[in-house]
């Protein structure tokens, strides 16, 4: 147990925050002693101060707005395990301090398909179900079987599949009524092993396959080319802060679409049913906020739905901040308010 620990190395926008206290833990037995400390006569469980609790995976969706006065628990459960479903399928389990990418990368050197168009996405497997992490026409949800979880309550294991789960765009149950209440352990995955359904339509997939040369790709050629599109529009957490998409893409009804369309005639939008899903960065970028910079705080160059810590030295409410001027201007010109897909702290 550390006092007045650090947390710049440990989110991606790289602010520089401290946790009253921090520990990291390598097994469920070791996180459930940790937690054993805790005050059970509440309802969420507190340190043995009456303190909150945090826990940390790779810091990759997370917003530091002030110093936490509480404990950091960060979540260290390692490894991968592999069971065979049927001649096609396999059910591959990785537990959640697993590194997301390096997970996805482990799956595709078996050749094992389903979540190629997650390349590259960062954090780890643990937060994977929080928010149906999703990319290029894949979520979790298309392949997701079911996760173990600690409730925080009992300290009993308890397993969640997809139905409990409630898996909505960015959304589940872990964001909603569960917030608060459980530990994502380990996540179990159902993969192909053969008869891979490949995903190409989505986004920019098809051109960058073509840039490759490439005209029937394996599920190895999706993932490079998702991997060169992120990287030549998304900035490296490990070279400039940020934590990726900031805003979920908003969802509005089809007559509000309609409207805006006589007003701005280039307005994007991918309908679905009565309602229609308008790029968020489209928004964005419409109000004048792409590569724009205030302090420390920036609008990607290239990407304006990723805000970055452009000089190192943000704080997180200088973020926050600069959010909220973007949340109000696109408010203000098209009647949409953007939600942040990044949690606060």
């Amino acid at each position: 147990m550390q006092e007045n620990f650090s947390l710049k190395a440990y989110n991606t926008f790289g602010v520089d925050t401290k946790a009253r206290y921090f520990t990291e833990v390598n097994s469920v037995e070791e996180l459930i002693e940790t937690l054993k400390l805790s005050d059970s006569t509440t309802s969420h469980y507190k340190f043995a101060e009456g303190l909150p609790l945090l826990f940390l995976g790779g810091g990759s969706n997370v917003l530091f707005t002030k110093d936490f006065e509480g404990l950091v628990i960060q979540l260290h459960l390692k490894g991968i395990s592999e069971e065979t479903i049927s001649d096609n399928e396999v059910l591959v389990t990785a537990k959640a301090g697993e590194n997301w990418h390096e997970f996805v990368m482990f799956c595709l050197n078996k050749n094992y398909g389903g979540l190629e168009n997650l390349s590259l996405i960062p954090g780890n497997v643990g937060t994977s179900p929080m928010q149906n992490i999703g990319a290029y026409g894949t979520e979790i949800k298309d392949v997701f079987v079911s996760c173990r979880v600690l409730n925080l309550e009992t300290l009993k294991v308890e397993e969640f599949d997809l139905e409990k789960c409630r898996f909505g765009y960015r959304d589940s149950i872990f964001k909603q009524e569960g917030k608060g209440k459980y530990v994502i352990l380990e996540v179990s995955f159902k993969l192909t092993t053969k008869n891979h359904f490949i995903k190409t339509e989505y986004g920019a997939i098809k051109t960058e396959l073509e840039n490759l040369g490439i005209q029937n790709p394996s599920i190895q050629d999706v993932s490079k080319a998702v991997i060169n599109i992120r990287q030549s529009k998304l900035p490296d957490p490990k070279v400039i802060g940020n934590a990726g998409s900031f805003f979920k893409n908003p969802t509005i009804p089809l007559a509000q679409f309609e409207d805006l369309k006589h007003k701005f005639e280039n307005i994007q939008g991918y309908p679905n049913g009565n309602f229609v899903k308008v790029p968020a960065g489209w928004l964005i970028e419409q109000c004048g906020w792409k590569g724009k910079q205030i302090r420390n705080v920036a609008s990607h160059q290239l990407q304006s739905l990723v805000i970055i810590n452009a000089t190192g030295n943000a704080t997180g409410k200088e973020i926050f901040d600069f959010s909220t001027m973007i949340i109000e201007s696109v408010k203000e010109k098209f009647g949409i308010e953007l939600e942040r897909e990044v949690n606060m702290i």
